[in-house]
């Protein structure tokens, strides 16, 4: 079994995304729930790869925008896992929006999710094994 800070690194996710006209609203950024959305999902991948288990979302706390997310940019979504418990783990996702046509890059969105791990009766269950330590 890999040493939990060795599992949490390479559990780290990171996803690319282009924001099209069709992500946008008529302010020309992108809806902050699609925005949502692609927290949500990048969350869940880092979820379920650091823990390899059947994980669901249960909640998300303190989504900040602190910028807009203008169409015909790019964004990084990075999602990173900030603690494990016994059945649950949190993780933070960040966006970061970067220019196509130049270097200039920033953070605008970051939030926090929490996530279960279920069995096939949807009960919750261990992520690590007893000995293991928690972050």
């Amino acid at each position: 079994m890999l040493p939990l800070e060795e599992k949490i690194s390479r559990a780290e996710t990171r996803i690319f995304k282009a924001v099209f006209p069709n992500t946008t609203n008529h302010y020309d950024t992108l809806f902050g729930g699609t925005t949502l959305h692609l927290m949500d999902e990048v969350a869940f991948i880092t979820a379920t790869r650091f823990s390899r288990l059947k994980m669901v979302t249960v909640s998300s706390d303190k989504v900040d925008f602190t910028h807009p997310i203008p169409g015909g940019t790019l964004v990084e979504l990075i999602g990173r896992v900030e603690h494990v418990g016994n059945t649950s783990l949190k993780v933070r996702v960040e966006l970061f929006v970067e220019q196509m046509y130049s270097e200039e890059r920033h953070r605008a969105v970051s939030g926090l999710f929490t996530f279960v791990a279920i069995d096939e009766h949807k009960r919750p269950v261990r992520i690590l094994g007893p000995a293991a330590a928690v972050v």
